[in-house]
C-alpha cells in the first residue's frame, strides 16, 4: 500500500514568559533575556501537524483531514489559543514554555489519539512543526 504524509496547519495566539522554575532568577534573565520579563509577551504561533500512513485504497486518504483538524482543535487549540501558557496550561507549571516544549505538548496531546483512529492501518503522527516567529521554528518528531 502506498504511504504519504498529510499536514494540517493551524494558528493560535498565546502569551508566555520564558522562565524555568529550576533556575535562579539571575540565570533565567541571563539565558532568556528580555523574554524573561515578569509581565511576559505573546506570539501568533503557526503549528503544522503531519501524519504518515497508508493511503486507504477505498477512501484515497491517510486520514480524513477534517478528523485531524477536529483533533487539533479539541486537544491543542482549546488549551493554548488566547491563553497565558504559564498560568492557564498545567503542562507548563513546572517547565519553561519554550517553543520546543510547546511542540512536545502538541505531540503528547495528539499522538495517542491519532493511533486510536488508525483502524489497524499504519497511520501515525510524524511531525509537529511550530513556528513561534517566521525566524524561530521548532520541529519535533517524538524523539
Amino acid at each position: 500500500m502506498p504511504k504519504a504524509y498529510l499536514t494540517r496547519t493551524e494558528h493560535f495566539s498565546a502569551a508566555h514568559r520564558l522562565h524555568s522554575p529550576s533556575l535562579s532568577d539571575e540565570d533565567n534573565l541571563r539565558i532568556f533575556g528580555k523574554c524573561n520579563h515578569k509581565s511576559g509577551h505573546g506570539h501568533n504561533y503557526k503549528v503544522e501537524v503531519t501524519v504518515k500512513g497508508d493511503i486507504d485504497p477505498h477512501s484515497g486518504m491517510i486520514l480524513n483531514i477534517t478528523v485531524l483538524k477536529d483533533l487539533i482543535l479539541k486537544h491543542v487549540l482549546t488549551h493554548l489559543d488566547h491563553r497565558n501558557l504559564d498560568v492557564d496550561v498545567a503542562y507548563f507549571k513546572d517547565k519553561a514554555s519554550t517553543a520546543e516544549n510547546i511542540a512536545v505538548f502538541v505531540w503528547k496531546s495528539l499522538e495517542g489519539r491519532i493511533k486510536e483512529l488508525a483502524d489497524a492501518r499504519d497511520v501515525r503522527l510524524w511531525e509537529v512543526r511550530l513556528e513561534e516567529t517566521e525566524r524561530n521554528v521548532v520541529v519535533y518528531r517524538g524523539e
